[in-house]
């Protein structure tokens, strides 16, 4: 299976931050890179675990996904961020 999302990367202190705004998870590392391997790597372990509880199409659909084939695709795209500032 493929499954297409969106990574955001951090920066806080001396680590990067990954996080997937679709399904949110979160995983740290000492690089960019290592943050985003950690990621993969966490996604796959919390699939295989739904998988194995039998909630996995449950949770996608929860989160906006469907599936396609092989590909498990989300049903709305994040087009971007920007930075702002608004009075409270």
């Amino acid at each position: 299976m493929r499954l297409q999302l969106t990574i955001e990367l951090w920066k806080k202190g001396d680590w990067y931050l990954a996080r997937t705004p679709e399904l949110d998870f979160i995983s740290q590392g000492r690089t960019s890179e290592e943050a985003k391997k950690n990621i993969s790597e966490v996604i796959k372990i919390q699939f295989a675990e739904m998988k194995e509880m039998g909630t996995l199409e449950d949770y996608l659909v929860e989160c906006g996904f469907e599936t396609k084939n092989e590909d498990i695709i989300p049903k709305a795209e994040i087009v971007g961020f920007e930075k702002s500032m608004v009075m409270v």
